[in-house]
Order: structure tokens, then C-alpha cells, then sequence
């Protein structure tokens, strides 16, 4: 399984927050994949029915300085394609096999991570070890299955002795974002990153100020906008509720790599908590 900067992703999970102009040529670059990396700009842009600007545009979007550096990228992302493809998101069917399933269900989960190691900026993970260090207590956000994360969240960096804790109703989680100042950090998780209750509680925790991050879709979500530091995840667009499954599964995934990235670099100081925690639900404290 390859695992690089694949744009292919990127454009696929942007999509549905693009403009409609760029939508067109997402979707022109989606169906012809192969014959993009022969077409000159204008070429692209008379195919897609848009125009040159607005390629460039779409390139920049995407974090493009130009074109020739978008069609690099495409190209790379092609190479690996073939064999990614038997890799490919399968959505759960009405009486499938259970032997069926637990292929299908595995296969998603490994590309849920997979893909959404082509799309996290890895700076923007450097940063949020960083400030998760510096903090003085950490309140993680989230309801329905990203308040799932947030429990898993709580209880690996209270097993670190950070002062943490995670709120999924609204109402305790504008109560907690009230009481946030400087020196916190807001920790909001959302699929969707619309969540009118994180929205909510993220611009209190913004005017109280909180440092934010934010685990969400890679997109154009004004959880995305609104937050000092973004952790972007892909997730696969099926129809069935094994995508929330992908999603989740990626999420913990950013979670461990955070918690991991704090304790491996406070171990002398985290050590003796991890010994304690460790003994204490093994039971050895019995002995």
C-alpha cells in the first residue's frame, strides 16, 4: 500500500466545498486522470469548460504555486494508482456474506488511515504536539461518534497526568468553552467540521482565547477556517454508515499519533505516570 501525497485524494475529498467553476474542473481531472498530465493549461480548461484563470485557480486551491507543479503531483499520484486499486472503498450491501464483511469493513478502515496520510500536514501535527505540551488543560469537543474520539482522546493524555476532558452534549460544551482562557486548548473533533454545536462552541473558545485544533474532513468546513491548527482526515464517501465507521477509525488514528507525539517527547518527565496508570488497571497494585 503506497503512502504519499496523493492529489487524486485531496481533490476528491474538497469537492463538495469547491465553487462550482471549480467543480467542473474537479470532476473533468476525476474522470480523465489519465490524459491530464498530457493537457497544457488551456487544453485542461477547454476540456473542463472553464477557462485558464480559473485552473489556475483551482491549482491554487489546492496548494499549488502553479500548474506545472499540480500536473507533477497528478502524475506521482497516477504512478501509485494501479496499485492502489484493488484497495478501493466498498460499501456495505443488504445481505452481503458475513465473510464479505469483515473483508470489506477491514479494507476500509486500512484506507480511511491510509488516505488520510496523504492529506495531514505533517507541520500542522508538529504544532499541535507542541502546543498540547505547553498547555494548561486540554478540553476535547465532540457529539455522536467524534464524541467517541474525544472520550478515547481524554483517556490517553489523563494517563500522561494532563489535565483534560472531553464534552459531547451542548449544553456542557458551551458551559466548558465559556471557562477556556489562554494558556487551554480547545480540541474540537467533527466529520463534517458544519456541526452547528462545535461551530458554537468554537467561537467562544476563539474569544476566550483558547488555542483551537481541529480534527475534521479535508475541506473548506469553517471548523477548517476558524481553527488555529487543522488535522485533516479522508473519508470515503459511501452510502451506508461504514463510512462514519472509516472516519472514526481515522480520527483515533490522529489521536494516537498526537498522544504519542507528546509522551514520546515528555517520556522522562510522563514515565512514572504511564508505570502508575499501567499498574493500576492491570490490577498489579493488588499484588
Amino acid at each position: 500500500m503506497a503512502i504519499n501525497d496523493n492529489i487524486l485524494i485531496k481533490i476528491r475529498d474538497m469537492k463538495d466545498s469547491m465553487t462550482p467553476v471549480e467543480k467542473l474542473v474537479a470532476d473533468f481531472i476525476l474522470e480523465n486522470t489519465d490524459e491530464v498530465p498530457h493537457l497544457s493549461i488551456k487544453s485542461l480548461a477547454q476540456m473542463s469548460k472553464t477557462s485558464d484563470a480559473s485552473v489556475l485557480r483551482f491549482c491554487k486551491t489546492l496548494g499549488y504555486s502553479g500548474y506545472r507543479s499540480f500536473i507533477v503531483s497528478i502524475s506521482a499520484s497516477l504512478g501509485s494508482r494501479d496499485e492502489e486499486q484493488k484497495d478501493q472503498y466498498t460499501d456495505i450491501q443488504p445481505g452481503d456474506d458475513l465473510p464479505i464483511i469483515i473483508s470489506n469493513i477491514a479494507r476500509n478502515n486500512i484506507k480511511s488511515i491510509e488516505d488520510t496520510l496523504s492529506v495531514i500536514d505533517r507541520g500542522q501535527v508538529t504544532k499541535a504536539v507542541k502546543v498540547l505540551r505547553e498547555s494548561s488543560r486540554i478540553v476535547f469537543f465532540g457529539v455522536g461518534a467524534s464524541g467517541i474520539v474525544c472520550r478515547d482522546a481524554e483517556q490517553k493524555f489523563s494517563r500522561i497526568n494532563k489535565m483534560c476532558h472531553a464534552y459531547t452534549d451542548s449544553h456542557s460544551q458551551l458551559t466548558a468553552a465559556t471557562l477556556l482562557g489562554k494558556g487551554d486548548v480547545a480540541f474540537f473533533v467533527s466529520n463534517s467540521g458544519d456541526t452547528v454545536e462545535i461551530l458554537d462552541a468554537l467561537e467562544l473558545a476563539r474569544k476566550n482565547g483558547a488555542t483551537t485544533i481541529a480534527i475534521t474532513k479535508y475541506n473548506k468546513s469553517e471548523l477548517a477556517n476558524q481553527s488555529d491548527i487543522l488535522l485533516s482526515i479522508s473519508t470515503p464517501e459511501l452510502t451506508m454508515r461504514s463510512g462514519a465507521m472509516g472516519s472514526r477509525i481515522a480520527m483515533l488514528t490522529v489521536v494516537d499519533m498526537l498522544f504519542a507525539g507528546v509522551a514520546s517527547a515528555e517520556y522522562q518527565h510522563v514515565k512514572k505516570y504511564l508505570s502508575k496508570t499501567h499498574n493500576i488497571l492491570s490490577g498489579k497494585h493488588r499484588k
